[in-house]
């Protein structure tokens, strides 16, 4: 059996997206059917649009969904039907390299839907980053649908299965943030924001916004920025150094993927301190860094990966947290949409005029 539903498409490079009518099979062994509540419009369905991930059109867009599991394939034992989950793009195998090493969230051969979802004519569609949730109906391995407490809301939910958990992921799992720590995160986004939630949720004493947007500032001390800096106005790392003594971060948090602010992240940070990179750079972008630095200041310069989360084990918890009252999911959500309102989102997005829109089903 299959099912008919609508979903957002973008059908060729640069274009805008689109409202078709997609083909949705029922789940086989070991995939779950989920009926998507709501999902964030994130810089990634934008880059598939613009054809920066690969070129593999059309694409079903939308991947930073809640919702509920309609039904499941044989041999799931994750879920069943009627959870309320949180769909996650990195599903561990449990048998790569990576996962034999005691090391599931850097997983190399992560699990998605064996089946096709399709046009009406049997154009066969990529879903972004194996999820396509911009859909009433979606099918993915049922290893991706992380049950939680149903107690939240759908929209804040949704924005833990991606740009939240990379910033909170970025803070407390690659930069290791912990108490004491001073941070300095370069861009205020929702990633940027969310690694800024996540160093004052670790009990990092000194949080730092640096952005050139004001208003981005502004946003970033509703998540626990303690100062802020515009950089168009003022050297940051200069701005930095003064605020810690003249010694630079514990850790500094790169969340545009820009080779300035790279290095800016860079030379902000103490002796012996990490670099974590969490913005997307493009594929032309490159640095140039004097090696004596690199050797000289010591630490670690990371990259982070989804915020080297592990799905089964931090969707839950960070949802708890929320629940608790300690982590503000719902300050990330800018707006609610239909599914008619995602290319405007889209240039909204690009504006800086929202941190998330929220597409509710």
């Amino acid at each position: 059996m299959t099912n008919r539903v609508k979903g957002v498409i973008a059908g060729s490079e640069g274009e805008p997206v689109t409202i078709e009518t997609i083909v949705v099979p029922d789940p086989g062994p070991g995939e779950a059917l989920v009926r998507i509540q709501a999902c964030g419009v994130c810089h990634t369905d934008l880059h598939y649009r613009e054809g920066a991930i690969n070129d593999e059109f059309p694409f079903l867009l939308g991947h930073e969904a809640s919702g509920v599991v309609e039904s499941v394939g044989d041999g799931v034992t994750n879920v069943e039907q009627g959870d309320f989950v949180i769909i996650a793009w990195r599903a561990p195998c449990g048998n790569c390299r990576s996962c034999f090493r005691g090391r599931p969230w850097y997983c190399f051969d992560s699990m998605n839907a064996a089946q096709p979802m399709t046009l009406g004519d049997g154009t066969v569609l990529s879903p972004a980053l194996g999820i396509g949730a911009f859909t009433e109906l979606t099918l993915v391995h049922a290893g991706q649908a992380v049950k939680v407490d149903p107690q939240v809301s759908s929209a804040a939910a949704g924005l833990i299965g991606c740009g939240v958990m990379a910033g909170l992921g970025a803070a407390v799992n690659t930069g290791g943030v912990t108490r004491g720590d001073s941070v300095a995160v370069f861009g205020c986004g929702g990633v940027g924001d969310a690694a800024i939630a996540g160093s004052q949720l670790a009990g990092a004493h000194t949080i730092i916004a640096v952005d050139i947007d004001d208003r981005k500032l502004e946003w970033a001390k509703d998540f626990g920025a303690t100062h802020t800096i515009n950089s168009t106005h003022t050297d940051p790392v200069e701005a930095i150094r003064e605020i810690t003594d003249g010694n630079g971060v514990n850790v500094a948090i790169e969340a545009v993927g820009n080779p300035v602010t790279y290095e800016q992240a860079f030379f902000a940070r103490d002796l012996a301190g990490t670099v974590v990179l969490v913005g997307v750079p493009s594929p032309d972008m490159k640095v140039e860094l004097p090696m004596l630095e690199v050797f000289g200041r010591g630490g670690a310069l990371k990259s982070s990966w989804y915020g080297d989360c592990l799905p089964s084990r931090d969707f839950p918890m960070f949802i708890d947290l929320h629940l608790q009252g300690r982590l503000d999911l719902d300050g990330f959500v800018s707006e609610t949409i239909a599914l008619d309102d995602v290319e405007e989102a889209f240039h909204k997005m690009e504006r800086g005029e929202v941190l998330r829109s929220v597409v509710m089903m």
